[in-house]
């Protein structure tokens, strides 16, 4: 859930197709995206109790292994972020089975004595070039069986495969100054990001002030809109204005790039479609046929009431215009005639994305809490 736009412009979650699960801990970064915590294994002296079982790699997802997934990931949002809304069993099966972009993914199950699941880890690997160096963590226990080792081993886990793959960045989310932060800082993760996460409720913006901002006059700019893939027609023109943010500032992460192209913006689609979620998509389009800016938001499966933006961006070329408050005014009211059930919209923005926190607040949103981006340097030697 990531708002991009304007000269300090986006943070690191580009990517549809990045699958974040909000939680506490360590998260992923690039599979559809929430960009959430998902350490959620507190940082506290592990007490010498009898040796759990090592972390089961699961080379094919079964139904059971998600549904204990989801299992533990519920616990573990439920207990460190009251305020979120966990996935609920067919998002986190669709995460687990169904393809990624450029991609693939590794994941681990923990089990207690009983051999109950008590912890669960993802590490997605990015295989695009100028994204080949890096993995991203989602890593969650349960909390009623932390402070056992549990974390510190699939944490182990993740790392080792990350230097068999030749990673020499990992990097995860956590909730700021929780447990998954100190997790983290604990076990060599450095800060390199703070992220403030937003709400808007759909129904609590006058009508007459969205009027305002949806329909402004914006000389040389017409609005257009879609559901999934882009219209063959704009598909060049959407992928020049993804590529147009591979400027932005990205704190200290060391996160790569990412070539978009026609193609690109296709496939990206065709993921979450798969996935069964529904992206929505608007694009301001200069009369010379380029495409200035655009706003993503994407509906969860299961018509959940809360929806997740993906990349807000202007081109910078057409920046200065209000084109990122007039884009996101016009998806709040397609959203309103179209997908009733939505009651509101999570974001996130860098605290130094004064440009796009200026259009949320603008629109309403209102800030709930706080996220920070960690990255270990992994030797791979």
């Amino acid at each position: 859930m990531t708002d991009l736009i304007d000269p300090s412009g986006p943070k690191a979650r580009t990517d549809p197709t990045a699958c974040t699960t909000p939680t506490t801990g360590v998260t992923a970064l690039s599979e559809p995206a929430l960009s959430e915590p998902a350490l959620s294994e507190p940082a506290l002296p592990e007490p010498a109790l009898s040796e759990p079982a090592p972390p089961r790699p699961l080379p094919h997802v079964t139904d059971a292994d998600a549904d204990a997934w989801h299992r533990v990931v519920a616990a573990s949002m439920t207990h460190d972020l009251p305020g979120a809304l966990p996935p609920g069993p067919e998002q986190i099966r669709a995460r687990l089975t169904k393809p990624a972009l450029d991609s693939h993914r590794l994941t681990w199950l923990a089990a207690g004595p009983d051999g109950v699941p008590v912890g669960v880890a993802g590490l997605r690997l990015f295989g695009s070039a100028g994204r080949d160096h890096l993995a991203e963590l989602e890593l969650h226990v349960d909390p009623a069986h932390r402070r056992l080792g549990t974390g510190s081993r699939l944490l182990a886990a993740a790392v080792a495969a990350c230097r068999a793959e030749g990673r020499r960045s990992l990097i995860t989310e956590a909730a700021a100054d929780g447990p998954g932060q100190a997790f983290a800082e604990q076990r060599g993760f450095r800060g390199a990001l703070t992220l403030d996460h937003f709400l808007l409720r759909l129904d609590e913006v006058a009508p007459a002030d969205l009027a305002k901002a949806a329909d402004a006059e914006h000389p040389g700019y017409r609005l257009t809109g879609w559901t999934g893939a882009v219209p063959d027609g704009l598909a060049a023109a959407f992928a020049a204005a993804k590529n147009a943010m591979n400027d932005m500032p990205m704190g200290d992460l060391d996160y790569g790039s990412v070539a978009w192209d026609a193609d690109r913006v296709r496939a990206m689609a065709k993921v979450v479609a798969d996935r069964g979620d529904t992206l929505l998509t608007i694009a301001a389009v200069h009369d010379d046929g380029t495409m200035a800016g655009y706003t993503e938001i994407l509906i969860p499966q299961g018509a959940p009431p809360r929806a997740q933006q993906y990349d807000t961006a202007v081109v910078p070329g057409h920046r200065g215009h209000g084109l990122g408050l007039w884009v996101k005014a016009a998806m709040v009211r397609r959203l309103r005639a179209e997908h009733p059930g939505v009651a509101e919209i999570e974001t996130d923005n860098a605290d130094d994305n004064v440009h796009m926190l200026a259009v949320n607040h603008a629109l309403g949103f209102r800030p709930y809490r706080r996220t920070r981006e960690f990255q270990l340097d992994v030797p791979t030697s």
